[in-house]
């Protein structure tokens, strides 16, 4: 989706406007209808891999509450913690990891 941000130079105010590639439209501030608008840089996100996570991740510092929001970090700190005290709970654990990543809890807990 063309999607972009910019900012109306008269109101300040931010929008996000779709704009079309060959399009001739005018482009107007959403809140005030002024035309003067500058265009700015929008968020971006980077992707890492599981292995670059789990070298990332601090086991001695406290999460803070979003880590708990993306189901990809149900069981990271485990595998983390586990590989920093050298022990080896096999392929059990990753496949319950997998599982619970996956909303199949009622597996997990019947095992």
């Amino acid at each position: 989706m063309p999607l972009y941000e910019y900012r109306c130079q008269a109101c300040g105010e931010s929008s996000t406007l779709l704009v079309l590639k060959n399009s001739t439209q005018e482009l107007i501030c959403t809140q005030c209808g002024s035309g003067e608008l500058r265009r700015l840089m929008s968020g971006f996100a980077v992707h890492k891999t599981e292995a670059t996570r789990l070298k990332e991740l601090d086991t001695k510092r406290r999460p803070d509450g979003s880590f708990y929001h993306d189901d990809r970090n149900i069981g990271l700190w485990a595998k983390k913690r586990t590989r920093e005290l050298g022990v080896d709970l096999g392929d059990s654990l990753d496949e319950k990891i997998e599982k619970a990543r996956t909303s199949k809890l009622d597996d997990i807990i019947s095992n």
